[in-house]
């Protein structure tokens, strides 16, 4: 069996086990009664989760996997779609292993969804990539029950690909009768002042509530935006568009890094809900 080593345990998050759980239930407390559990009673086809250290941005991150949890819906298989920050890889690629390691045990990947998408696989683009790594203790941590991923990094972040991507990932879907979830994954404005960080994030986050890929495609190329993910977001807003009839998405929470160690050239973090109405 081929095993993914975590590659950022002890770097973006504690890389023992119950340090890592005491980090994400401190962070869970301090965010619970601002969680909006109503959201569960939907029918969630994903959301946009930041993937920075767990001590800046998973006060994000829990509003998102906490309402997951309170689903009435179980997931079999998880998709995790992020960017690739290395030099490793080219385009679009699935993850050649078994299973990933993290402090919290192994989880296996769905080898029968990924046989169906017509991408090629890669040991070494996911090796030392974080933005994919990092949303599995959060899922190990919230998630009670057993559940497969479907690793997917994006080198080349346009929306041909995007959309691309979302239409292979529909098809498979309905080929394989499993209950599916996506996570895109993505930070948002980087090593900026906080308040123009904020206006900067509003060109994108404006086109996500509005379910328009093309338009944040343009805009992150017109004004140089530094959303690392934005690929990953346009692949869940065509999928979204195409799995519902009426898909809905809406921001769970912002904030940035300075509020965690004051600084004036912060990175942005927002987490945010696509479901059915």
């Amino acid at each position: 069996m081929k095993i993914r080593k975590p590659a950022v345990a002890g770097k973006f998050y504690p890389e023992e086990k119950n340090e890592l759980k005491k980090l994400i239930n401190s962070i869970y407390l301090k965010e619970k009664n601002n969680i909006d559990l109503s959201l569960s009673k939907h029918k969630i086809i994903g959301g946009i989760v930041p993937h920075a250290g767990y001590m800046f941005s998973a006060y994000e991150a829990v509003h998102f996997f906490d309402i997951i949890k309170k689903s009435s819906l179980q997931y079999d298989t998880i998709i995790i779609i992020n960017p690739n920050h290395s030099s490793y890889g080219y385009n679009t690629e699935l993850d050649s292993n078994d299973c990933w390691e993290t402090p919290l045990g192994n989880v296996s990947l769905d080898t029968e969804f990924m046989s169906q998408l017509p991408f090629s696989t890669s040991t070494e683009t996911h090796r030392y990539e974080h933005s994919g790594e990092v949303m599995l203790p959060l899922l190990q941590y919230f998630l009670d029950y057993d559940f497969k991923i479907v690793p997917i990094t994006m080198s080349y972040q346009n929306y041909e690909n995007a959309k691309l991507l979302a239409e292979e990932i529909y098809k498979a879907c309905f080929k394989i009768e499993k209950n599916f979830l996506i996570i895109a994954s993505s930070d948002f404005s980087h090593y900026v002042e906080p308040e123009y960080g904020k206006c900067l994030d509003n060109f994108v986050l404006d086109n996500i509530l509005n379910l328009d890929a093309c338009a944040i495609n343009n805009v992150v190329r017109k004004k140089h935006l530094s959303v690392c993910g934005y690929g990953p977001i346009m692949a869940l807003i065509e999928f979204s568009k195409l799995i519902s009839d009426n898909p809905h998405t809406k921001i769970l929470r912002r904030g940035n890094s300075g509020e965690i160690i004051p600084s004036q050239e912060v990175v942005d973090y927002v987490s945010m809900l696509f479901y059915e109405h």
